[in-house]
């Protein structure tokens, strides 16, 4: 059984870690509610972007761009994506699992990382030497680096797909991982979903021509679709991390109450080991 002592430094340890875990949660909780702002104002510009996306494929009867082209014979291009630090629980390894498993069911995959968790990931999967970003660097930056970086890549051949692996936030209490294709993006999949929307539509016009307008909306599209990701990966790790941190308080809490219990039990049976020891010295000293 342990000593006073030692329950005594182990029960300060445990105050301490406490009080970090509960400056970390109030700034997660602090975070959280910036990023999803900040989230939740891009939802609008992606919403009329991917409109617009869909009816100018649908007013184009040909269209000739290499996003709409699929390779073929060349290895996919993973962006994996990920937070720049840990202490958000099962967050990071939840969405390196998912491009490890997307790794090993197609072989030749060429890695690009956003996010100094996923570089170590990458790195772990013996890939050294691959192209990787920052997540706290300026996003829109970032993002524009990024798509620069895999559409040169797609345009010359090197990959034949485009595919995100992030974290999607689900609910404050859920973020999940998921694998989207961003590019080649199939044109009669768009067609399609333009024409099941439902409701009054009005005639647009562009100019100078559709094809020049959706030659020039298809790489602002990718940046911004990577920009979206971004945020939404920011917002799901300040979740994460605000659940980890409250999780880590109330078990720090739980073991304080074991550990005081047990040095109660040590001081009273030091106490009665002592009382025992005078009573039996005294009737020792009497008889």
């Amino acid at each position: 059984m342990a000593s006073v002592r030692e329950l005594r430094d182990r029960i300060r340890s445990l105050k301490n870690t406490q009080q970090i875990t509960k400056a970390m949660k109030q700034v997660a909780a602090a975070k959280i509610r910036r990023a999803e702002i900040a989230r939740k104002r891009a939802l609008p510009y992606a919403q009329t972007l991917a409109e617009m996306l869909r009816d100018l494929v649908a007013a184009v009867s040909v269209v000739d761009h290499p996003f709409m082209k699929a390779g073929k014979g060349t290895p996919p291009g993973v962006i994996l994506m990920a937070a720049d630090k840990g202490l958000a629980g099962a967050f990071n390894s939840n969405v390196t699992r998912m491009g490890e498993m997307y790794a090993h069911e197609h072989s030749g995959t060429r890695f690009y990382s956003v996010g100094i968790k996923a570089r170590n990931a990458v790195r772990r999967m013996g890939i050294p030497d691959h192209p990787n970003w920052a997540l706290n660097a300026p996003k829109l930056e970032t993002a524009r680096a990024v798509a620069a970086r895999v559409t040169q890549d797609f345009t010359e051949g090197t990959i034949g797909e485009i595919v995100l692996v992030s974290s999607k936030l689900v609910s404050m209490m859920s973020q999940r991982p998921q694998t989207r294709s961003l590019v080649p993006i199939v044109a009669d999949e768009l067609r399609t979903s333009a024409g099941e929307r439902s409701g009054p539509r009005g005639a647009v016009e562009f100019l100078p021509s559709p094809e020049f307008v959706l030659s020039a909306l298809l790489p602002k599209y990718l940046e911004f679709t990577l920009y979206s990701a971004m945020l939404e990966t920011d917002a799901s790790f300040f979740a994460a991390q605000l659940i980890a941190m409250s999780n880590a308080t109330d078990n720090a809490n739980k073991a304080i109450d074991e550990l005081t219990i047990q040095m109660n039990n040590a001081r009273q049976a030091a106490i009665t080991k002592e009382l025992l020891e005078i009573v039996a010295g005294a009737e020792a000293l009497s008889g």
